[in-house]
């Protein structure tokens, strides 16, 4: 029997579908999205906070359930959870998704710059918005 597919948000560097493939996770229907009123924030790795006015680019891929246990209960990814939240496909339909985030954001002086710069790149690989990709610190 074939695992029921979730849609899921991904903000930082797990958009890039061959980050997915090399974690053994495939990834399907692959769609840009926005989620509003939350802001990136980097640490060692990305999560989202919330932020009125604020917004957050990433793709939307269904993905089964036991696809994503695997994926967070790698190592350094188990402190990030699920919540519903609702984003905005680039035709201006809103659909429910899952995002996985962090309990806890990093600390304003918590800095990654190796990160962000992947990041970075993998937004423009994907053809974000360049007002966009210049906000990633």
């Amino acid at each position: 029997m074939t695992e029921r597919r979730v849609d899921t948000f991904f903000y930082g560097l797990f958009m890039d579908s061959s980050i997915l493939s090399t974690a053994n996770v495939i990834p399907h229907n692959p769609r840009q999205a926005m989620l509003s009123n939350y802001a990136l924030r980097i640490g060692a790795r990305a999560t989202l906070v919330p932020q009125q006015g604020a917004k957050v680019w990433g793709m939307i891929y269904a993905v089964g359930p036991s696809d994503l246990e695997t994926l967070y209960g790698a190592p350094g990814l188990e402190s990030y959870g699920p919540e519903a939240v609702l984003v905005e496909l680039n035709d201006g339909h809103k659909i429910p998704s899952l995002v996985y985030n962090l309990a806890v954001a990093p600390g304003p002086g918590e800095r990654n710059e190796s990160y962000a710069l992947r990041l970075r790149s993998s937004l423009k690989k994907l053809e974000f918005p360049d007002d966009y990709i210049l906000t990633i610190a």
